[in-house]
């Protein structure tokens, strides 16, 4: 019954997405041709994730181990909230199992996140604003986090090398958000859009984290540019 269940709904979301095809330019067809072939797109709707991108944090905790019960989270760029319910998840800040430490799951966003059982969302905040990390420490336990999640990207250009630099800038502003909110010994784990300036950002991260490592995780598009630094055992600088 429930398998029958699953394969209605993927019959009605790829029925939706064909009509959705009427009338768009030839970029917008192709982009909701792969959409309606994509396993990852056909699985997030099959376990009630709001986008595919939960697979790519999936993916890469299952490997690393960066989310534990008991963890605080701040998760950046957190739209539409896939990586947020993961997160949730993982560190049982919904206090799905009672025998397990309760977490902490706090989402960042310019844009509106809709609620999320077991998760607090700052919609339409600033991640780089100090009134945003004031609010963070607020609501997390003691002010700190073990772990900061990006997936955060500015709106697309056109312009490659413009774009890249864009998320680059965004990426180093999470270095601040880290002396601020980040326990020592916490993780990073952000995307970055590989180019001329990602030398620049790991470096960065360097400095104030023992390891940093790139991933490109099976969830994320092979034609793409879309990298993740992994950011662990944070160091807060000395001034």
């Amino acid at each position: 019954m429930w398998c029958f269940s699953l394969q209605r709904r993927s019959l009605h979301s790829s029925f939706r997405l064909m009509k959705k095809l009427k009338g768009k330019t030839g970029a917008e067809q192709r982009w909701l041709q792969r959409q309606l072939k994509d396993p990852y797109v056909k699985a997030s709707h099959a376990q009630n994730f709001r986008c595919r991108s939960a697979f790519k944090l999936l993916e890469i905790d299952d490997k690393f181990g960066l989310l534990q019960p008991g963890y605080s989270v701040v998760d950046c760029g957190a739209a539409p909230g896939a990586w947020s319910q993961v997160a949730v998840q993982r560190v049982n800040s919904a206090g799905t199992d009672p025998e397990l430490p309760h977490g902490t799951v706090v989402g960042i966003d310019l844009l509106n996140i809709q609620a999320l059982h077991g998760a607090h969302f700052l919609s339409s905040h600033d991640v780089t604003d100090p009134a945003t990390h004031a609010r963070l420490q607020e609501l997390l336990p003691a002010g700190r986090a073990h772990v900061i999640l990006s997936d955060m990207a500015p709106n697309a250009s056109g312009f490659r090398e413009m774009d890249h630099e864009k998320l680059i800038a965004m990426c180093l502003t999470l270095i601040d958000l880290a002396e601020k909110t980040l326990q020592p010994g916490g993780s990073l784990l952000c995307k970055y859009w590989d180019g001329s300036l990602a030398h620049k950002l790991q470096k960065s991260l360097s400095t104030v984290f023992a390891s940093v490592r790139t991933l490109k995780p099976n969830a994320s598009r092979k034609d793409s540019a879309e990298r993740y630094f992994l950011a662990r055992t944070y160091r807060k600088p000395v001034k």
